[in-house]
């Protein structure tokens, strides 16, 4: 049997997406969605809305070839984290539906960079750079927790609430 990379891959970007709504779940109940505690990072908020903006911008170039960065609504910035986070769930909801008419081979085909900050490569690429990015953000969410004393959601309880 053929190993299905991208049912895989997609497998496992929902299970990072839940664990990084536990995250911001958890800031949001500390009050902390917009705090800096460190030098140097950005507030959770604005950390899910690249997350989304990456997720988005990916996904509608694969299924539309449609490369155009839309950034996500300026009034994401202050409105409350519920409407954030009904932002980030309705991008995930696009994906879910059009991650099945991508093509697989869509996935592999090099392509030309579609934005100054992207190098030339391929779909798969991209993608793994969105997910680690969304990895390494989390994370900062985790230190923020640390550090106002909250337990954060565990790294390996992959199912969301």
């Amino acid at each position: 049997m053929e190993f299905d990379w991208k049912t895989w891959f997609f497998e496992v970007w929902e299970d990072n997406r839940r664990l990084t709504n536990n995250v911001a779940r958890a800031l949001a109940g500390a009050d902390a969605m917009d705090k800096v505690l460190v030098e140097g990072m950005r507030p959770f908020r604005e950390m899910m809305l690249e997350i989304a903006g990456m997720e988005q911008w990916n996904v509608r170039g694969l299924a539309h070839d449609d490369w155009a960065y839309q950034s996500p609504p300026d009034r994401l910035r202050t409105a409350p984290v519920e409407e954030v986070l009904a932002f980030t769930n309705g991008v995930r909801e696009e994906t879910r539906r059009l991650w099945p008419d991508i093509a697989p081979a869509e996935l592999v085909k090099m392509r030309p960079s579609p934005a100054p900050f992207i190098p030339e490569g391929n779909a798969v690429g991209w993608l793994t750079y969105a997910l680690e990015n969304e990895i390494h953000h989390r994370g900062q969410g985790y230190v923020y927790l640390r550090l106002l004393g909250q337990e954060p959601p565990a790294f390996y309880a992959r199912t969301e609430g």
